[in-house]
């Protein structure tokens, strides 16, 4: 267990949260090993098929606690929130929109033209930064194809379009990602993405940050009063946070990705902390997952300089100042959404 800010993270696998009084109380074997005061968090992530109690779930949504619940591997499997917030116009704005193809393309093509923005900018960083340590020209001619493809995404006025376009630009990417790995290179190589399950290190621990941030998006969609289960990209789904998953697309290079490359390269999680179950899954165990956790709040804390408002924030408010600028543009405060584009 590691309370760590405003969000408690269960990570051990057989624990099981209930309520006692203003206090959630975490249970391992019915053993109590820990216990934190309701009113210092903001939500709880819990890692694990053993669950919480009724009272616990009732008392989260009652103070507008986020519950979520994740797989041992990290796959999102469910949420408790509490009173839905915003106003109704807002959401009503965002249903109709959602069902109207153009208008939905438009937006759904700025968060794949974020995607590849950034895909492209990492590639580009990477050249620079490490030019005498990896092979800058591979670099160049996949950053010089994430270039063109942009122009055509801009220009793309279907959704099916739109889709192969991503998964080729998501190809050309991911092609060159084994380059950004220059530590630990015999014990962390990339091959290809593979999801479900991921079969190797990097996989693992680039799902687990997808699960995460999908998370934050979904928190963050939800505190401006938008529906996260309902896009413009991603179609509707029962019990997928469609929306939160479009605006993650052009954070996952800047946040994920990127932050993965750290914990490598910065040789902060090792082989040692990774186990391969039956089927061939990679994933964390419980050590990996508590240095995956304790880094990735570390991270939301460094400071950028955000592209759009030209206003310093922290990395960990960037879905907050994204979700913002969807719910102004759907009041019809922009022109169009402002993808996050880092450089």
């Amino acid at each position: 267990m590691k309370r760590l800010l405003n969000t408690l993270y269960i990570t051990g696998t057989n624990r099981y949260l209930s309520l006692d009084g203003e206090n959630v109380v975490v249970l391992e074997e019915q053993n109590e090993i820990g216990r934190v005061p309701l009113h210092n968090l903001q939500s709880i992530v819990t890692f694990g098929y053993t669950g919480a109690s009724p009272a616990l779930m009732g008392a989260c949504a009652q103070r507008n606690i986020d519950l979520a619940f994740m797989s041992g591997n990290g796959r999102f499997l469910a949420r408790v929130t509490g009173e839905v917030k915003g106003n109704v116009t807002l959401r009503k704005e965002q249903y109709r929109v959602s069902e109207n193809k153009e208008k939905s393309i438009a937006i759904a093509r700025n968060f794949i033209f974020g995607k590849v923005y950034n895909a492209r900018w990492i590639l580009e960083r990477a050249a620079r930064d490490y030019s005498l340590r990896l092979d800058a020209e591979k670099l160049k001619e996949k950053s010089t194809f994430l270039y063109h493809s942009l122009q055509k995404i801009r220009e793309c006025s279907a959704a099916s379009k739109l889709l192969g376009l991503e998964g080729e630009a998501a190809s050309v990417y991911f092609s060159a990602f084994d380059e950004l790995i220059l530590q630990q290179k015999e014990e962390f190589s990339f091959r290809e993405r593979s999801k479900r399950p991921p079969l190797d290190k990097v996989n693992a621990m680039l799902s687990f940050a997808y699960s995460l941030l999908a998370g934050m998006c979904g928190s963050a969609l939800e505190a401006v009063g938008l529906d996260p289960y309902v896009g413009f990209y991603h179609t509707d789904r029962p019990g997928r946070i469609s929306l939160a998953l479009d605006m993650m697309e052009e954070l996952r290079g800047v946040m994920a990705d990127r932050f993965v490359i750290t914990m490598i390269n910065k040789r902060i999680v090792k082989k040692e902390n990774f186990i391969q179950r039956e089927n061939g899954a990679v994933i964390l165990d419980d050590s990996g997952r508590k240095l995956f956790l304790t880094a990735w709040q570390e991270r939301k804390q460094d400071m950028i300089k955000h592209p759009f408002l030209s206003e310093r924030i922290e990395w960990g408010m960037v879905p907050h100042v994204q979700a913002m600028l969807l719910a102004r543009y759907l009041r019809g405060d922009l022109d169009e959404y402002p993808p996050f584009l880092w450089k």
